[in-house]
């Protein structure tokens, strides 16, 4: 246990509210706060809790007077229990478990809500450790006695880890879109708060007109969601707004569907805002992992990489042995104290230094986690995590029997028949313990509750009602008397009338959509106030249209292959056919130096601190550079055509004679050197500054410094211009541009320099070569994702995870084969690199063992699907089936044929 502190702490982002000066801190419908009116408003309440520390329990709510409380009790140092402001069993519960000095919640008078500040003694009859920040019940569930303890500290090294990881500075204005007592929706209130954004604060749902119009005129840069936030978002037509500040949009609270990921991630990319997954528990002050969002559609099964600070490890599980998977463990500065389960708990300090998920995970090859299953039965449910064994013990003692399993969407509860008991009674009970609406419990009456042959519960029984359909589907045609038994089903209410509507008989987001699809389902397309329209008017709304089609079997096969990583593939398999040859095909180099630059900006330039993406940095570097002078060398030691400039990725530096052999590998030497180059400027802390404050003008900063070289007015091009790093250095630029390019203008911009730049670059005559190099380029510019199958997609990943081994070796390949068969040449060109890239990826992996907590992030290349730039290449082995577009590295290749010198 820690020894406790000589005096009690306090929160530097609550602290330093003041020191953001007049910008906006907060944004209601009704007004604007700035941070000194804050500041101000939070040292009076701070002086109205007092000096003397006192536990305090806030009924939270997206109120800026809870906002002012919760800040002034972590400035004072009172350790803070929060709960939900609108749930009184969870309130009264937690009063009487705890009994709290000061209890501080909304109340009603007659001019309007205000907060009623209740102080039920002056000092405290409680001993407080004094690190004791705040109690938060776990990952949102209510009502629960068991609280996790969290330091000051902690608060504030999670909100600087998530703060770095989404970049947010003080132009940031975040919604409120979650509750506040959930430690997701508190930590993005904290993270932002810490960098001087501002908060729009608000209760309205996603699905209120009124929330949009705020965001909007609010200048809204970032949305959070848990999955049924996704589902709302859905409904109300989200991918199709125009929402011009949207900056990022971040997922938790549970499993988003690894389909969905991918979706929303395409389609922010496509309208210029960045999808963040994250994971988390409140054990870990919210956050613990978080997967890149250039990630996210090539590996949205993935929670991501630990956050800066933190790290996993895996603990092996009995019964588990499949390699590099176990209990996923983590470390870091956000880890909790440790539980409190009653009063006398307050007193302790830390007992926990690091946190035992209880998830199951693997580590895949590229470095990013993924969550296999749970060691225990605790689940999730719409973002609520639930304990079914406390569900079955609080049934118990109130004399029903009952087995009790989940999914994501349904808690099931097998309970058996007794007097005075039926399913609504048991529904009721689950509901007010565990803070899930009625629709979420289904309920089942049985004479006897199932068991297996051992004798041990039958939970799979129990599993297979939550997936059952509980509420019939309704039927096209349906009367108003079937629409008012649908709605007091999915509602739980009995008092439905054909007057009735949604929002009058109390339905919130959480039934909105299981409703509206129900209610599309009978009555067509809805009107868009469906949910404030009487049950016998929205009959008169039935449309006659056709009810949707059913997909063929074709449709349901359709995936996207994301832009970058079909052009890796197509662009190795142009290089290695055009030097056989197969075909005279050319250009293909040069597309791969843009994706290099793009992958570059999306891996590399992370959030990360400086000294991080260094060291990534360099980590890249070396994964290029060592498979490349290994394999340079062996050819060297076989064929006697290259020498040691060759060896040392130094021939670009000499006047060569142009002879063929030694410029076969310019695009390795090429890449090494603009990383290397890039990595030396980046580690000047003022440029560093720079391309965090202004990432698209520093990028085209770089475009117009790469057109010095691209029309030589340094004379550095000796021979081969077009193949020299100085002369090519333009086009990665133009790339690492189109990555940070946020708008339609800017992608206009950079189109037009392509149109302007690339005419000119090759020998004459080359027109194809030219139109291929613009042709990819402004694809990769402009179009996030090409439909595909999940074969090609396969296919594609292999080609491009495997990309760099395949250009070193296919030089010493085809020659044995291309008078044979050219296309037999070529195939096996292909086979014998990725076979190359297996192995080289394993000893390269046992040569450069990871730097770090986050070592395997999407910057660095260490793996097949990492992404980085050092992952131009994106080195690594193979893409595992079915993730194709894994690999967002970028160079490929020389294109020039072996056999012409001049190509």
């Amino acid at each position: 246990m820690a020894t406790p502190s000589a005096r009690p702490q306090t929160v530097g982002f609550a602290r330093d509210l003041a020191t953001h000066g007049d910008r906006v801190a907060l944004i209601t419908e009704t007004g604007e706060l700035s941070y000194c009116d804050l500041a101000t408003r939070v040292t009076a309440a701070a002086e109205r809790l007092g000096t003397a520390r006192r536990l305090v329990l806030l009924a939270g709510a997206n109120r800026v007077d809870a906002l002012v409380f919760y800040l002034a009790a972590l400035t004072a140092g009172h350790p803070l229990l929060l709960t939900p402001s609108d749930n009184d069993t969870a309130l009264r519960s937690l009063v009487g478990r705890y009994d709290p000095d000061v209890v501080i919640r909304p109340g009603t008078d007659g001019e309007g809500t205000t907060w009623l500040v209740d102080e039920r003694r002056e000092t405290t009859v409680h001993t407080l450790h004094p690190d004791l920040a705040l109690l938060l019940s776990t990952s949102g569930s209510t009502g629960s006695p068991k609280l996790v303890r969290l330091s000051h500290d902690n608060l504030q090294a999670n909100a600087e880890s998530i703060a770095t990881y989404l970049n947010i500075d003080d132009s940031d204005r975040a919604a409120t879109t979650l509750p506040m007592h959930y430690c997701y929706g508190l930590s993005v209130i904290n993270s932002h708060l810490l960098r001087g954004a501002g908060l729009i604060v608000t209760g309205l749902s996603v699905t209120d007109t009124c929330f949009w119009d705020l965001f909007r005129a609010a200048g809204g840069t970032a949305l959070a969601g848990v999955p049924y936030t996704f589902d709302l978002l859905d409904r109300v037509g989200f991918e199709h707004m125009e929402l011009p500040h949207l900056r990022y949009v971040t997922q938790a609270g549970g499993r988003l569907a690894p389909e969905r990921v991918a979706r929303y991630a395409t389609a922010g990319r496509r309208a210029g805002w960045e999808l963040f997954v994250m994971y988390g528990q409140t054990e870990a002050t919210a956050r613990m992992a978080y997967l890149p969002p250039a990630l996210a559609p090539e590996r949205p099964h993935a929670v991501g990489m630990p956050i800066p600070g933190g790290s996993f490890r895996l603990q092996p599980v009995d019964g588990i042995d499949e390699p590099d998977t176990g209990e996923l463990v983590y470390s870091g500065p956000n880890v909790m104290l440790g539980y409190a389960e009653g009063p006398a708990d307050l007193a302790l300090g830390r007992t926990v230094e690091e946190l035992h998920t209880g998830d199951i995970a693997r580590r895949a090859p590229d470095g990013l986690y993924e969550i296999v299953g749970r060691r225990s039965r605790f689940t999730k449910i719409l973002g609520l995590r639930i304990d079914p064994q406390r569900i079955e013990a609080i049934l118990g003692q109130q004399g029903i029997p009952a087995y009790c399993a989940g999914d994501d969407d349904a808690l099931a509860v097998l309970a058996a028949g007794a007097e005075g008991v039926d399913a609504a009674r048991v529904r009721h009970v689950v509901a007010d313990h565990c803070g899930l609406p009625p629709r979420a419990i289904r309920v089942r009456m049985e004479p006897e509750l199932p068991r297996l042959a051992s004798g041990k519960p039958d939970y799979e029984a129990v599993r297979r009602l939550a997936r059952e359909e509980v509420v019939p589907p309704p039927r096209p045609g349906a009367t108003v008397a079937e629409l008012c038994a649908l709605y007091a089903l999915l509602l739980d209410r009995t008092d439905v009338t054909e007057d009735s509507s949604f929002v009058g008989l109390g339905g919130d987001s959480l039934s909105y959509v299981e409703m509206s699809l129900r209610l599309e389902q009978v009555l067509g397309p809805l009107p868009a106030n469906w949910h404030t329209t009487p049950i016998r008017e929205l009959l008169d709304h039935r449309t006659q249209r056709h009810p949707a089609r059913t997909p063929r079997p074709w449709h349901r096969s359709l995936r996207t292959l994301e832009t970058g990583i079909a052009l890796r593939a197509i662009g190795i398999v142009l290089i290695v056919g055009s030097h056989i040859p197969v075909f005279a095909i050319q250009g293909g180099a040069h597309v791969l130096l843009g994706v290099a630059g793009f992958n570059f900006a999306r891996f590399h330039l992370s959030a990360h601190e400086r000294r991080d993406r260094l060291r990534r940095l360099w980590r890249g570097i070396a994964r290029i550079a060592v498979p490349s002078m290994v394999w340079i060398t062996f050819a060297l030691l076989l064929t006697r055509e290259y020498d040691l400039a060759n060896v040392v990725l130094a021939n670009s530096l000499f006047e060569q004679d142009g002879s063929d052999p030694e410029w076969r590998y310019w695009f390795v030497e090429a890449l090494v050197y603009f990383l290397t180059g890039l990595a030396v400027l980046l580690a000047i802390p003022l440029l560093d500054r720079a391309e965090r404050r202004s990432p698209f003008g520093f990028a085209l900063a770089l475009v117009g410094l790469g057109l010095v070289g691209r029309y030589d007015l340094w004379d550095l091009a000796h021979i081969r211009y077009h193949l020299s790093p100085t002369v090519v250095f333009f086009l990665f630029a133009l790339g690492w541009a189109a990555a940070r390019a946020r708008t339609a203008a800017q992608r206009l911009l950079l189109t037009a320099v392509l149109l302007v730049t690339v005419p000119g670059l090759f020998p004459a005559g080359q027109t194809l070569r030219t139109s291929i190099v613009v042709a990819g380029l402004t694809l990769l510019l402009w179009v996030p994702a090409l439909p595909s199958v999940s074969a090609l997609n396969r296919l594609a990943g292999i080609l491009a995870g495997s990309s760099l081994y395949i250009y070193l070796t296919h030089f010493h390949v085809y020659p044995y084969l291309r008078d044979h068969s050219p296309m037999l040449a070529l195939l096996v060109s292909l086979a014998f690199g990725v076979g190359y890239g297996a192995v080289a990826t394993r000893l390269t992996n046992r040569l450069l063992p990871p730097l770090g907590p986050a070592v395997n992030s999407s910057v660095s290349v260490p793996t097949p699907t990492d992404g980085s730039a050092g992952s131009v290449w994106h080195e690594g082995g193979r893409t595992p089936p079915g993730h194709a577009g894994r690999r967002q590295a970028a160079g490929r290749p020389g294109t020039r044929p072996s056999p012409p010198p001049n190509r």
